[in-house]
């Protein structure tokens, strides 16, 4: 998993005022990995004293407004989309939202009501398919989505171009490429199109 994920998705929690914790800082190879390290992020909002989960699937932050901690899992695969299919043909992807997981991070964070987080880049396209996507990561304990697509545009919303977010290169980057006109606030499109300019046919002699 590239560490400029775990940074997005980082300083979008704590823009919503969550205390953020990566309990692994190390990645397994050649072994089945341990409780602790199938969960990429734990996030706690101590502002928050009544849980309430919410019964969307893709979610923004207005749904992060309910949620007193949570597991997070960060798939940041840019050329994909997840499917059902890659979900069923590799269960480790979802195995952060298994009981025996929450568990262990409900006593990290000192409380029962803990939601599961999946955060990724795109869905299928196809509404039947992403409807099916959705209800197959229900069935499997997942309480929410989170696109890098909606906390970029999050983040870019609440972005002020006269600071110096020297102590975030995500949110530099972010700033760099906003004031430099490469980046629309909410459409999130990188370097708009320029109209054709109509060619002046110049008069033969």
């Amino acid at each position: 998993m590239s560490a400029v994920n775990d940074l997005i998705v980082r300083e979008y929690f704590e823009a919503q005022g969550f205390l953020v914790s990566q309990p692994c800082k190390y990645s397994s190879q050649g072994r089945a990995k341990h409780l602790e390290e199938e969960i990429d992020l734990v996030v706690f909002n101590p502002h928050n004293r009544v849980p309430a989960i919410s019964g969307q699937m893709i979610w923004t932050g207005d749904d992060l407004k309910g949620v007193q901690g949570a597991v997070v899992a960060v798939r940041g695969w840019h050329s994909e989309r997840f499917s059902m299919a890659t979900f069923a043909n590799m269960p480790e992807l979802l195995r952060f939202a298994d009981a025996d997981v929450v568990k262990k991070a409900a006593v990290k964070l000192g409380t029962t009501e803990v939601a599961k987080i999946l955060c990724l880049t795109q869905l299928p396209a196809s509404g039947d398919l992403k409807a099916k996507t959705l209800e197959f990561l229900k069935s499997r304990g997942v309480d929410g989505i989170l696109s890098f697509r909606q906390m970029l545009v999050e983040l870019l919303g609440d972005l002020q171009l006269n600071h110096n977010y020297d102590k975030s290169d995500v949110l530099q980057m972010l700033r760099i490429l906003k004031s430099s006109g490469l980046i629309r606030d909410n459409q999130m499109e990188l370097f708009p199109a320029i109209k054709a300019r109509r060619k002046t046919r110049v008069p033969q002699p």
